[in-house]
């Protein structure tokens, strides 16, 4: 199945030293080779960048990984394709507005029958069963909250419902931001480290690069990763229950109960 890989901070922060040990699984290292894309904030709104070729061989990817772009939320994909041809529509991360707000959202897993959902506000463009799950939940959100909803815990309870639900369905692995917060799921597999002070040393597992992040960041920096997988084998990943949903803010998780 796909990789994902999304981050959280308190300040922009870069993403490339881990970037470069996903990159690797994608035609390298790993088997998934059917496209890559990732995303990143300015404020409300997202600028990604997408290539249905595989991450390692891809000149896009390699733009990214030699350009310093910093965003406070990430959200990064790769691919092995199951449903949908290898194609740029059905390249992942997906992002639709609402409120004013870009939401990007990428899916690791297989759904059953989702397309026999109805849509009603946002339609997919290209053919995968993860889009066509973005655009119900959006859908559903819009037909809920018509504005945003004054309580956060409260449109974070119904997405974690949503999530619920169409986990119903097969697996749904999901990463997705609202330009404020970033949520995950996890169906099967998802973990998730954090960095703060103080703070040490990290080697990648796909290529043994090491940096130590003390020489990078300031005591304030407050850095989460959620992944798939670790990538890192020196830091403590936190491994996510099936079923759990997190909310992450500024480099946090955020208490769910009200």
């Amino acid at each position: 199945m796909c990789e994902l890989l999304g981050l959280s901070a308190n300040m922009p922060a870069d993403i490339r030293f881990t970037f470069s040990g996903l990159r690797q699984r994608g035609g390298n290292t790993g088997i998934h080779k059917d496209g890559w894309g990732i995303s990143l904030y300015e404020g409300r709104a997202s600028r990604s960048f997408h290539d249905p070729k595989a991450s390692f061989s891809s000149e896009v990817a390699h733009f990214f990984h030699t350009s310093a772009i910093k965003s406070k939320m990430i959200i990064s994909h790769i691919r092995q394709a199951n449903r949908g041809r290898v194609c740029l529509e059905n390249t992942h991360p997906f992002s639709r507005e609402l409120w004013g707000c870009d939401w990007v959202f990428a899916h690791n897993g297989q759904l059953k029958n989702i397309k026999k959902k109805s849509l009603k506000f946002y339609r997919p463009r290209g053919t995968t069963d993860s889009e066509y799950a973005f655009c119900y939940m959006m859908d559903k959100i819009r037909k809920k909250y018509p504005k945003r909803p004054k309580k956060e815990k409260e449109l974070w309870s119904y997405i974690e419902k949503l999530a619920n639900e169409v986990n119903q369905l097969g697996i749904f692995n999901f990463l997705l931001c609202d330009s404020r917060h970033m949520y995950a799921y996890c169906s099967n597999k998802m973990c998730w480290v954090t960095r703060k002070y103080p703070f040490g040393e990290a080697r990648l597992i796909d290529t043994g690069d090491i940096i130590d992040f003390s020489n990078h960041l300031s005591k304030n920096d407050v850095i989460t990763l959620v992944a798939s997988h670790a990538l890192t084998e020196n830091e403590q990943w936190h491994c996510m229950e099936k079923g759990e949903f997190k909310v992450f803010n500024n480099g946090k998780p955020r208490r769910l109960a009200a």
